[in-house]
């Protein structure tokens, strides 16, 4: 296993458990305590965990916002089985919004380059992914927030504003039963809001880590939604909730 693989095992092993061991870590990955504990220092130096007594265990709060080199190694095969699930929605001749995120990202690897569709995102690292050979893609504009690599501010409501799409492949930074889809960042939020309001079907792509979570602002209710691919088995209470507010739900794509 490279360096960079096993860094990426560790901050996935420590997210999904909600903390671990030197000494599990260990174990699970087959290298010496020395190198777990250089490689969690190396970690904590990125922001990707915090380091505790033998251990290290996620950074999270409602106001955090991880950096997107913290989010692109996180559960990477839910996201890809998702994104595997989602391009089945794509249809011919339709303009498509990509959200900006690592799901989204995921899905635009995964879209088909014969040019059957207009690919928009406020995601210059996504439009680099989509134009190839055939599709066509265009970018919002507007202000490049260097934490997420999405474009935000006046520029990008403008065009948010005099456009409209077929489909929208849509992120959430946290999703609960009571606080809806919510996100850290003023700016995106409002963004994901006219992303929603301009398109007529709504597919929101989130992996497992975001559910039960609420983060600083909402910008969609669960009405919003006309489909929700996710790669776990949704717990009863939420699944009720979706489907009363008339949602599809597609879950457990990754097992």
């Amino acid at each position: 296993m490279l360096p960079a693989e096993r860094k990426r095992r560790i901050v996935e092993l420590v997210s999904d458990s909600d903390g671990r061991s030197v000494e599990a870590l260990s174990e699970d990955l087959g290298y010496s305590k020395a190198t777990i504990r250089r490689d969690l220092r190396e970690l904590e130096d990125r922001g990707l965990v915090e380091r505790s007594h033998g251990g290290a265990v996620p950074v999270t709060s409602v106001g955090r916002e991880q950096p997107y080199g913290e989010k692109e190694v996180q559960n990477l095969e839910g996201k890809r089985a998702i994104a595997a699930r989602a391009v089945e929605e794509l249809g011919d001749d339709q303009v498509v919004f990509f959200d900006a995120g690592t799901t989204t990202m995921e899905v635009a690897r995964n879209v088909p380059s014969d040019g059957s569709m207009l690919g928009v995102t406020n995601s210059p690292r996504l439009a680099i992914e989509l134009n190839n050979e055939d599709n066509e893609v265009k970018l919002t504009g507007g202000t490049l927030r260097r934490r997420t690599r999405a474009l935000v501010g006046p520029t990008a409501e403008s065009f948010m504003q005099r456009t409209n799409f077929d489909l929208l492949f849509l992120g959430t930074n946290a999703l609960d039963v009571d606080a809806g889809l919510s996100t850290p960042n003023e700016e995106e939020a409002r963004m994901k809001e006219l992303m929603v309001e301009k398109s007529e079907r709504v597919v929101l792509v989130a992996d497992s880590s975001k559910l039960g979570r609420r983060s600083f602002v909402q910008f969609a209710s669960f009405e919003d939604i006309d489909l929700f691919i996710t790669d776990d088995e949704l717990d009863a209470a939420l699944r009720e909730t979706l489907e009363s507010a008339g949602v599809d739900v597609v879950d457990g794509v990754a097992r």
